[in-house]
């Protein structure tokens, strides 16, 4: 029997790129302070995962950010709002992405051992595909090249809806998505993959729910390290992840776990 599990879809920013998922979180700040507008750390993370045009609509609906949004225009926020902040945020996220392009640690030998395994890899980004251009060739340049690229803007509804993911899937012909893999940093993406039908695997420490680099995660107190992880992985679990690890390194057991299941269930 050929190896059970057919496809993965991986996140890109928090997964596979840019430990710390810290590219969209500069140009949100950046963009928000163009109007006048402060955003912290914290708001900018709590939508991660989305596509960037519903990410800053839901800033904008955010209960704290709303309000100072008025206090500074002298009106509740409006669609147009969006756009215009929107128009702003996409040159700084080219900008950002390609800046915080580095492979995080384990994802380009991961990428080749599921590709000797046959498994097919796939992916899915909230970024749009002018974000992503310069990100492609320096992945692949690193070892890492998906064989599919589905961005944001290009299914009719994004995250958590499984529109990118079921894309992804096709192009591979990859199915049943019982036999497939979506692994992602942020509870958004384990929902699309939840909701598509794959299996799901959470990433806790590598990306937005730590949301910091790799050297200030090795640099905290170990208790604090341990805390700031378990909460991501809290969150992860509540959306629906089968597994939760804590990079793309480690998915290792949770995928043999997987393929162990599957293999039980094809026996049957």
């Amino acid at each position: 029997m050929s190896y059970p599990i057919k496809a993965v879809v991986f996140d890109w920013a928090g997964t596979m790129v840019d430990f710390g998922c810290l590219a969209p979180v500069e140009a949100l700040l950046a963009a928000f302070a163009t109007q006048g507008v402060t955003i912290s750390n914290d708001e900018a993370r709590r939508d991660m995962g989305r596509a960037k045009r519903d990410h800053v609509a839901a800033l904008l609906a955010d209960p704290d950010v709303g309000p100072r949004w008025t206090a500074a225009k002298g009106a509740a926020p409006v669609p147009g709002d969006v756009d215009r902040i929107y128009a702003t945020l996409e040159p700084l996220m080219i900008e950002a992405a390609a800046r915080c392009a580095l492979l995080i640690p384990g994802a380009a030998d991961t990428a080749r051992r599921l590709q000797a395994l046959g498994v097919r890899i796939g992916s899915g980004t909230g970024y749009t595909r002018e974000m992503m251009a310069a990100i492609i060739p320096e992945a692949a340049a690193q070892g890492y090249s998906p064989e599919v690229v589905v961005c944001a803007g290009e299914t009719p509804s994004g995250r958590p809806a499984p529109l990118m993911t079921w894309k992804a899937l096709i192009a591979m012909d990859a199915w049943p998505a019982r036999r497939c893999v979506k692994i992602d940093d942020a509870p958004v993406g384990i929902e699309e993959g939840r909701l598509a039908g794959c299996w799901t695997i959470g990433l806790s420490a590598s990306g937005n729910g730590v949301g910091l680099s790799r050297d200030e995660l090795a640099a905290l107190p170990a208790a604090e390290r341990a805390a700031r992880v378990a909460k991501s992985e809290a969150a992860l679990r509540a959306a629906g992840a089968d597994f939760v690890v804590e990079s793309v390194a480690d998915i290792w057991p949770a995928f043999d776990a997987i393929a162990a299941k599957l293999t039980e269930e094809a026996a049957k």
